[in-house]
């Protein structure tokens, strides 16, 4: 899930805007999407005598926890020249980030605290947060940022500067792409990578349709007795899908990323019909497989049996519950002789059977990094 992290920033050493700009370049780069960033603000310093701070504040989208939002913040203050030394109080500082709040979260570790505990009695850090978004409400006190500012304490001058900081020009792995086709096997998991890409980098997102499919329960039933019929319904489901969307192209969207190619067809009725009902299908397959437009790439999801089976049972669903392995294993070998068969295609294999791209940004960094190296 994305989760919307409010980080204050502030500077009062050296060239202090250039260190909230280059912190605002790490946080896009270690963190999550820059939503929106707030003006820059000078004030006095907080707490102790030393130089004046500019300060701001930004809203950023992330998969990390807070945990892991924070250690990246602390390396980036690393990074920029800041060593954080508790026992000495507060001192002048090249950088200083904190997490302002975290989703609508109440967090208490030895790590973080959140919302940060003196958020409400800071004006340097209300001004900026209220320049985003005023109407935040704090999850403890109850209160909107605009009321905090009202009624705080801090009666220390704060003046907005006409200078700006840059949002980060993100440049997308996916430029040299118009369409990503992510496969794989039965609980993959490439619908979750593919509505994750599509969040990140800005793409239209075409999901298969196939939870209303009446025929999918029953073939899992009577194999024999349905598995014609399930196929010629998903393949003419799968058509008429691709068929519009990809003739309707999103102008405010980079590009398209599905998470399934219509070539699944053929691979998976090659394994669920008789001799003499695939060839039937497959030459209804290529009438209707010939007017389709074909993935730039073709990223497909290696996950081994076990790990297949681990994640079946995971979502759920009834009527998945009893695929056997061999019937997993037929799959498989399926898309893999697709892909050596099909060299004309730009196909990437990338095995994430030890990989969680959802729990953890480095996994899903690999596989970003891997499809940019493609």
């Amino acid at each position: 899930m994305n989760h919307d992290v409010y980080i204050s920033l502030g500077s009062n050493l050296g060239n202090r805007k250039a260190y909230l700009q280059q912190a605002i370049e790490g946080i896009a780069m270690r963190v999550g999407t820059i939503v929106d960033i707030a003006p820059i603000y000078e004030t006095p310093s907080w707490g102790f005598a030393g130089e004046a701070f500019l300060n701001t504040c930004l809203l950023s989208r992330t998969y990390l926890s807070p945990d892991e939002v924070m250690a990246q913040l602390l390396q980036i203050e690393h990074e920029l020249g800041r060593e954080r030394t508790p026992s000495k109080g507060y001192q002048s500082r090249t950088i200083d980030l904190d997490i302002l709040f975290y989703d609508d979260r109440i967090i208490n570790t030895e790590l973080l605290t959140v919302p940060h505990p003196l958020l409400h009695r800071r004006k340097f850090v209300l001004k900026p947060l209220a320049a985003i978004d005023e109407h935040k409400e704090h999850p403890i006190l109850k209160k909107t940022v605009a009321e905090l500012l009202r009624t705080t304490d801090d009666t220390s001058p704060v003046q907005r500067l006409t200078d700006q900081l840059s949002f980060p020009a993100q440049k997308s792995p996916f430029l040299h792409y118009k369409y990503i086709a992510i496969e794989g096997n039965i609980g993959s998991g490439k619908t979750t990578l593919a509505t994750k890409i599509a969040e990140d980098f800005n793409a239209k997102l075409i999901l298969e349709q196939f939870s209303d499919n009446p025929f999918l329960p029953k073939f899992y039933e009577n194999p024999k007795q349905y598995g014609f019929t399930l196929e010629m319904s998903f393949l003419t489901e799968r058509y008429q899908q691709m068929r519009d969307q990809l003739a309707q192209m999103d102008l405010f969207k980079e590009f398209v990323v599905s998470d399934y190619d219509i070539f699944k067809s053929l691979i998976f009725s090659k394994i669920t019909l008789t001799d003499d009902e695939f060839v039937l299908y497959r030459k209804l397959f290529y009438i209707l497989y010939n007017q389709i437009i074909k993935p730039d790439l073709y990223v497909f999801l290696y996950q081994n049996t076990d790990r297949l089976i681990e994640n079946i049972k995971k979502r759920g669903r009834d009527y998945e519950q009893n695929i056997s392995p061999d019937y997993l294993k037929k799959i498989h070998y399926g898309y893999l002789d697709f892909i050596q068969k099909n060299t004309a295609i730009n196909s990437l294999i990338i095995d994430v059977t030890d990989l969680d791209f959802v729990k953890y940004y480095t996994h899903y960094d690999f596989i970003i990094e891997k499809i940019r190296e493609n």
